[in-house]
């Protein structure tokens, strides 16, 4: 039997390779490594958007190992797991892209305007505490986790993404830490009371439409 022919939404290799290519270089145009910490950080993202796409437009791995070894059995087998999971066909697929895509591209904004703001700040040597940095000093790192949560765990949830998933958010939040010693070093007692009012990653209750809204913003302050 071959397994892609009998669930739907599979065997699309070309498109899987498109994804991969146009992913990569939105992540790597934005988020270029330097270090090491950097570059395995990015080695998991990498990893993370080879499999996931393999699975949403190639092969199903995880709905295969579903059927194949721990017999699930639905009426209705889709390459979407939640789509399969909830047996709503179509509509189940449907609903967890909306709601996958509204994360995914929440989290671009947020992602790639965090880091135009960064990079202006380090071009003029200065200390960015301002529009996205006012709610939280990562909102770079923040974006990145909110786009791959909303794509490879709301979208197209696999067992590679969601096990993956953790492994970003421990080494990106260790990565920022890190970070936070060099700018502390740098600019002392003004980044010291700047991390006294401001969280790291998570933005404060209330905050979360600010900081989306602050993000749609592209022009130059």
């Amino acid at each position: 039997m071959e397994p892609s022919a009998q669930i739907a939404h599979s065997g699309d290799w070309g498109m899987a390779l498109i994804m991969i290519v146009i992913a990569s270089w939105i992540f790597y145009r934005y988020l270029a490594p330097r270090t090491w910490r950097e570059w395995a950080g990015a080695g998991l993202v990498q990893a993370f958007i080879i499999a996931l796409y393999a699975e949403m437009y190639g092969f199903p791995m995880t709905i295969y190992l579903l059927v194949r070894f721990f017999g699930f059995d639905r009426p209705y087998v889709d390459a979407n797991l939640w789509s399969t999971l909830l047996g709503m066909g179509e509509t189940g697929m449907m609903i967890s892209m909306i709601l996958g895509y509204v994360l995914l591209f929440a989290g671009l904004g947020v992602f790639i305007e965090g880091w135009r703001e960064v990079y202006r700040a380090r071009q003029e040597g200065r200390l960015v505490t301002d529009r996205l940095y006012a709610f939280v000093r990562h909102p770079q790192y923040l974006g990145l986790l909110i786009a791959l949560f909303g794509e490879g765990v709301v979208h197209w949830p696999t067992f590679f993404s969601v096990a993956l998933f953790p492994f970003i958010v421990l080494l990106y939040f260790l990565l920022a830490r890190k970070e936070e010693r060099a700018v502390l070093a740098k600019f002392g007692d003004e980044y010291r009371a700047y991390m006294n009012r401001v969280p790291m990653l998570i933005p404060r209750r209330g905050e979360w439409h600010c900081l989306i809204e602050a993000s749609r913003d592209v022009e130059r302050a």
